[in-house]
């Protein structure tokens, strides 16, 4: 099994969506249309013109010079829908019953998740609502699709071995040592150290980013099964966390896309270094997706290494969810206390 169903997914942040620009996002082999007007609304409907299927992602908005409320044009025929999937039909004065069945959005802040129209097996999970309370959104990247499946996808991002090879350049790192994973279900954390090759000066100034990569990296994952990984750091100037999150857009395309929260502990460092941490997390992701297209697919394991008990979590869960497997692959130490403001 590639996908699940019944979980949240989170479609969007706010401010990936610009103001009455339509744009298509999907979900479980569906094409949406979403937009978000001058109030800060969200609204989706199926992307689909239901006269002749226009992409209506193609067209573009039109708003209500009174409530500021906006309605998607097609781009074919210029049939105006409003966020209830209701039209009025050339040459008639009345508004149509419902042509589209608009998908169930969650709004909760700003962020815009969906169950894609199955029952809930379990709960949008709350720490992105935490973390807002005490980090600094810093901005988005890498929203990417791949024509990789989700469970492929989840398996290279809990296969801690593979930064020495697939990251190897730029980050120097040539030794993985995995110091913890705590399991919960399907929750779970996972700390490590990557040991990195030395640096020339000559590197550094080819990768300046670089110069902000001690000898040995810690990294600390903390994962919500399927749908995100929140990579924490901690310096001398403060904390982040990175949100890696996933869709599944079919049973062969994965969508993923990367939030960043930060918590600087000097307020004139707040904007220092923004777009060099979304550069670095975009080409980590473009590395990911790079080196899956390029893995021969159905090539049956024959050598296993260690550090595999994150890719273990992930098999366990894809396996038996929505029943929840008994906890059985914690290792080491408790929790790091980075996971805490």
């Amino acid at each position: 099994m590639s996908i699940v169903t019944g979980v949240p997914w989170l479609l969007a942040h706010k401010s990936m969506l610009k103001v009455n620009q339509p744009q298509k996002v999907s979900l479980y082999n569906q094409d949406y249309v979403i937009w978000k007007d001058r109030q800060g609304n969200v609204s989706a409907l199926p992307n689909a013109c239901p006269h002749l299927g226009a992409m209506l992602s193609e067209g573009w908005c039109e708003e209500d010079r009174e409530t500021h409320a906006s309605r998607v044009v097609c781009p074919y025929h210029a049939l105006k829908f409003d966020r209830e999937g209701c039209t009025v039909l050339p040459g008639s004065q009345k508004k149509t019953l419902p042509q589209l069945n608009p998908p169930e959005l969650i709004i909760q802040d700003d962020f815009i998740w969906s169950y894609g129209g199955y029952e809930p097996q379990m709960p949008i999970p709350e720490v992105l609502n935490e973390l807002i309370t005490n980090y600094d959104f810093i901005g988005y990247t890498a929203d990417t699709s791949a024509e990789i499946d989700l469970r492929t996808m989840l398996m290279n991002m809990h296969d801690y071995n593979h930064q020495s090879g697939a990251h190897f350049n730029p980050m120097k790192i040539k030794e993985v040592h995995l110091e913890q994973f705590i399991d919960e279900g399907y929750k779970s954390h996972a700390v490590f150290h990557n040991v990195t090759a030395p640096k020339s000066l000559q590197d550094k100034l080819r990768n300046p980013n670089l110069f902000l990569m001690p000898e040995v990296v810690t990294t600390h994952l903390e994962n919500y099964f399927p749908n995100l990984v929140i990579l924490h750091t901690d310096s001398p100037f403060g904390k982040a966390a990175q949100c890696q999150l996933f869709v599944p857009e079919t049973d062969t395309r994965t969508r993923i896309f990367v939030l960043l929260f930060a918590q600087a502990k000097f307020p004139f460092l707040k904007n220092v270094g923004k777009k060099a941490f979304l550069d670095v997390a975009k080409l980590v992701i473009d590395q990911d997706i790079d080196i899956l297209l390029k893995i021969y697919p159905h090539t049956a394991p024959k050598i296993r290494l260690n550090n595999e008990v994150g890719m273990d979590w992930i098999k366990r869960n894809f396996d038996n969810f929505p029943t929840l497997a008994p906890s059985n692959l914690s290792s080491k130490s408790p929790v790091p206390s980075l996971t805490k403001s």
